[in-house]
């Protein structure tokens, strides 16, 4: 039943939203006839066309938990704290991590799609880090890429198609960081799958192997499957080698370039 339920939401049928507007369109109704008897004669507002809401009255007041949340406070501060002469990201969301550290320093951002918008202190340049340009080596002493090194290569953004997009991306991102500078990574942990074309899904071990000839790992925490944030966390336990006990959780590295 999840299979078929999960099947009809990729069709862009969503049952749980479905019941939830039916639900919400009883207060609509009810709130509207209240309203339009409180106005009466009343000409200060007229009635414009109909703008139904009708989940949030369910919700909470916001979102302070997940992977994009946890990251992208947990990384601006540490940014922040370091205060390094160059920063650039690859791929991170705008409206998050950049976001963030927009409102204390200057960014430069490489992306494959294009950004059209114009950002005080935001420099964009729409760049396949799968293939960089010479110009860009020891370019950074500070760079970061959260959750989206492990869509290279998957075609999901227009990129080309590539088996090992993220061990190319990984390593053109090595050469753009100089010797000593520091490097903040976030990706999916857990069981190591591809799930095409979302995503990949690594393994702590994987990532560990990945990182130790050219990297230091300086500080390591990860948000759970639930979307807490758990911090200072022992990389080499028993737990890490099951990753944490995660499905789909999210790994975020402090590394310095040896």
């Amino acid at each position: 039943m999840r299979r078929l339920f999960s099947f009809f939401k990729f069709l862009g049928f969503d049952f749980a939203l479905l019941k939830t507007n039916l639900k919400g369109l009883v207060f609509y109704f009810s709130d509207l006839r209240k309203l339009k008897k409180q106005k009466g004669s009343d000409s200060s507002f007229f009635f414009g066309k109909k703008y139904p809401v009708l989940t949030e009255r369910f919700s909470e007041s916001g979102i302070a938990k997940g992977a994009y949340f946890h990251q992208d406070l947990y990384v601006a501060r540490k940014i922040f704290s370091s205060n390094p002469e160059k920063h650039v990201d690859v791929g991170s969301r705008v409206d998050g991590l950049i976001s963030h550290l927009l409102t204390f320093r200057s960014v430069e951002v490489f992306d494959i799609r294009s950004l059209t918008s114009s950002i005080k202190n935001l420099s964009f340049r729409k760049i396949d880090v799968m293939n960089i340009e010479k110009n860009l080596v020891n370019y950074c002493d500070s760079i970061s890429s959260l959750h989206a090194i492990e869509h290279f290569g998957l075609g999901r953004y227009g990129d080309p198609i590539n088996y090992s997009g993220h061990l190319i991306a990984l390593n053109n991102i090595k050469r753009i960081l100089k010797k000593g500078g520091v490097f903040y990574f976030s990706a999916p942990i857990g069981r190591q799958r591809i799930e095409f074309n979302a995503h990949r899904v690594f393994s702590i071990t994987y990532l560990l192997d990945i990182f130790k000839e050219d990297y230091n790992i300086v500080d390591f925490a990860y948000v759970d499957d639930k979307g807490s944030l758990i911090e200072k966390v022992d990389l080499y336990s028993a737990e890490a080698k099951n990753n944490f006990n995660c499905s789909y959780g999210c790994g975020i590295f402090e590394l310095i370039k040896k």
